[in-house]
């Protein structure tokens, strides 16, 4: 998990440091060459994808992921998929290609991916960066993940009765809300019920007016419900906090435009490796008072899940 595959090598000085005023923003600045390299001159090596499907000991439910990745240098930058939806033609078609060309190619994973890698490579999850590495202990993939998830909660910071929409079912994440008394709405594209039988909606948009908060899944960027929700954060005054596997490297850029913190897991993620790992965050004060660092500055959101639980990347 530790290893240097998941960070970038440090490129040219960034030109810019302000906050990109969207998604699409950031994509014209990386396109302009306005946040390091020309992307025309950066060339993906390896594509691959990752597949997982689990059923933690003592949990009613299992899930599945399916992940592209695309390499650059030591960056690797990944963005989920729905299982099964992504050809063998389209990871062929990222080999070799130029990162500018895979920004423009018509699959929004691939966009995702693209965009991952080249800000990974420019702008790594290091302390230069306003990323703050959380260690993961070794353990079962249930016990990393609830240790993932505790990491990921301390970064809500909600008064007593305000209510957290979490965006991407990941029952560890339900559990550590509920061990700490906040509620929650769970939002998933596949419905279903929780691990505790709450039924789970489907339109993350329909319930913005009944939150107090956001906890949204890095996936949201690959199914392009993510700018409706920085959208109504920025005008709602409301603190979004993004947990990311999918886009780790993007989401940070987003600071100040909408995101408030985000917790960065980049390729390998703690699923993969009984050892020891690290993730990365960014943004707000959590509620142990320990500073976290800024970073610089489309929809039904979902995570992806199968049957009674899910694990959103």
């Amino acid at each position: 998990m530790s290893g240097g595959i998941g960070t970038g090598a440090a490129a040219p000085a960034v030109q810019e440091r302000a906050a990109p005023a969207s998604y699409d923003d950031l994509v014209s600045r990386v396109l302009a060459g306005r946040l390091g390299p020309d992307p025309r001159t950066l060339r993906i090596a390896v594509a691959f994808t990752t597949s997982q499907v689990v059923r933690h000991d003592g949990r009613r439910g299992g899930y599945r992921n399916e992940v592209l990745s695309l390499r650059l240098d030591r960056a690797v930058g990944s963005c989920a998929v729905e299982p099964g939806a992504l050809s063998a033609g389209a990871v062929d078609d990222c080999v070799g290609a130029d990162v500018a060309r895979l920004l423009e190619h018509p699959l929004t994973p691939v966009r995702v991916a693209a965009l991952d890698a080249y800000l990974m490579h420019v702008t790594p999850h290091t302390p230069e960066n306003g990323a703050f590495p959380h260690p993961l202990p070794a353990g079962s993939s249930l016990e990393k993940s609830r240790a993932r998830a505790k990491a990921v909660v301390e970064l809500l910071d909600v008064r007593p009765g305000q209510t957290v929409l979490v965006v991407g079912v990941v029952n560890s994440l339900l559990e550590a809300l509920r061990s700490r008394g906040i509620p929650y709405i769970p939002c998933d594209l596949k419905g279903g019920r929780t691990e505790w039988g709450e039924p789970i909606v489907t339109d993350a948009l329909a319930e913005l007016d009944r939150c107090d908060a956001v906890l949204a899944s890095g996936m949201t960027l690959g199914n392009g419900s993510f700018e409706p929700l920085r959208e109504h954060a920025l005008r709602a005054d409301k603190q979004l906090v993004m947990f990311a596997q999918t886009g780790s490297a993007v989401l940070p850029r987003l600071l100040g435009a909408g995101v408030s913190a985000v917790c960065a897991e980049p390729y390998p993620f703690f699923w993969l490796d009984g050892g020891p790992g690290v993730i990365h965050r960014y943004g707000h004060v959590h509620r142990q008072g320990h500073a976290h660092g800024h970073g610089h500055e489309s929809g039904r959101p979902s995570g992806h899940r199968d049957g009674s639980t899910g694990a959103a990347l």
